[in-house]
């Protein structure tokens, strides 16, 4: 799977482009680099003319809503926000509605529970009741935020763990989704969670947080461009549901690319996918991405058994590892354990791994590589890794692979054999010692 024909793929560069979004008619590998600052032509609606204060005492959830409706019923447009500090709590956008934070513009989520209704959420897989996000959008078309002002999710609102508290960005089953050249912080939830969504552009962001910075999960056709994610938890995470909820809708998270992005992460991974995969996460290609640091490996592809699903199609190309672990696999005993009611029984609830390639990644780091979690009833299909230089402490250690090619690898500072192996076949393993 090469770059150029995942993105020509997608549907919606021509869509952007008809609203003004992007200045290219179609999606190439050159979009991401080129793409202008978006514009409109349609109507806009400053929110201080809806009555918002911007002094960060009174709320203004009100006069965002006001001016986020109106804008809607007619027809769509833009909805500014200059300078100011804004106190809002949750508000819904709609259709065709674009959120323009100006320079200086800060959003800040109330600290009051009630400022966010409670509904059915999708969290970690799974439907439960939970409070709605700070900005919320469902059912709707060509919506978008662009910057260069800021959004803080309030850690007295995200925090809660019964029911589930505020996310800070949730579109929800829309198609056409635009976030561009602003600031997201949150202190106690995941920052951004687009779920069954399809068309989504997020570049140029800066999020920053406790947990999460963007969970994609069961969408389609997505760029991820020029972010820069500091975590406590995944940078940037792929979900399509957990055990038999998510793998009775099969939604998968397919066609999306990484690029360009610098992540940090404290605890976890720079990116996860996983744990929860029982609807599919296929076609993602990650590449001229920086890994800064992590708390485990830079690229975690995590599940258990029980999950169902499969995880296929997983590349990344020119990438830079400079702390923590380059790469681990875990399709065995990741993430919660089942319960019985939505466990996938049987060996069609073993995942499946199918197609992973990695290529020409600059390492300084502790554990190289770890795919070993791998059951041997239904092995990785396909795992190559080409072209890897640079130290680490520890090599690379796998187990349960067909058709592993191993090629280019230039790696020192381990003690010992740089690859060792269990029940693995392939090419390029000549040199490897057998596992102990």
């Amino acid at each position: 799977m090469t770059f150029r024909p995942l993105l020509k793929s997608f549907s919606f560069a021509t869509t952007l482009g008809l609203f003004g979004l992007i200045s290219v008619p179609s999606v190439t590998a050159a979009t991401t680099e080129s793409a202008s600052a978006p514009t409109s032509s349609k109507k806009s609606y400053n929110v201080r003319d809806f009555g918002a204060v911007g002094d960060n005492k009174t709320k203004d959830t009100v006069a965002f809503q006001k001016a986020l409706d109106t804008c809607a019923v007619n027809g769509g447009g833009d909805v500014i926000v200059p300078a100011g500090v804004y106190l809002i709590g949750s508000v819904q956008m709609g259709t065709q509605t674009f959120l323009r934070l100006a320079e200086g513009a800060v959003i800040n989520g109330s600290p009051d529970l009630d400022d966010y209704p409670m509904m059915d959420i999708r969290w970690e897989g799974r439907t439960e009741q939970g409070r709605r996000s700070l900005i919320y959008a469902m059912n709707v078309d060509h919506i978008g935020i662009t910057g260069p002002g800021i959004i803080q999710g309030n850690p007295a609102a995200a925090q809660s763990q019964n029911p589930r508290g505020a996310l800070v960005l949730e579109p929800i089953n829309c198609n056409d989704v635009l976030w561009d050249g602003f600031t997201v912080s949150q202190g106690g939830n995941w920052a951004t969670h687009p779920t069954y969504c399809t068309n989504v552009m997020i570049k140029n962001l800066h999020i920053t947080g406790r947990r999460d910075g963007i969970d994609i999960d069961s969408c389609q056709h997505v760029v991820i461009d020029n972010c820069n994610v500091d975590t406590g938890d995944d940078s940037i995470s792929l979900k399509s549901g957990r055990g038999m909820d998510g793998a009775r809708l099969a939604k998968a998270s397919e066609d999306i690319v990484i690029s360009n992005c610098t992540l940090r992460d404290r605890t976890f991974a720079c990116i996860g996918i996983g744990s929860e995969t029982s609807g599919g996460v296929r076609n993602v290609r990650i590449e001229h991405c920086h890994f800064v640091s992590s708390g485990s490996s830079a690229i975690y592809i995590k599940t258990r058994i029980g999950r169902g699903g499969s995880i296929e199609n997983i590349s990344g190309d020119d990438l830079d590892v400079l702390a923590g672990g380059f790469l681990q696999v875990n399709l065995i005993s990741s993430g919660n354990q089942n319960t019985a009611d939505d466990s996938v029984d049987g060996l069609v609830g073993y995942p499946q791994g199918r197609n992973f390639s990695f290529s020409n990644v600059r390492v300084a780091c502790t554990l190289l590589v770890d795919v070993t979690k791998i059951s041997p009833d239904k092995p990785l299909d396909g795992l190559t890794l080409k072209n890897i230089s640079g130290t680490c402490t520890k090599g690379i250690t796998l187990a349960n692979i067909t058709g592993a090619n191993l090629s280019g690898l230039k790696v020192t500072g381990q003690p010992g054999a740089l690859v060792t192996v269990n029940n693995v076949t392939g090419s390029g393993l000549d040199d490897a010692s057998a596992a102990q």
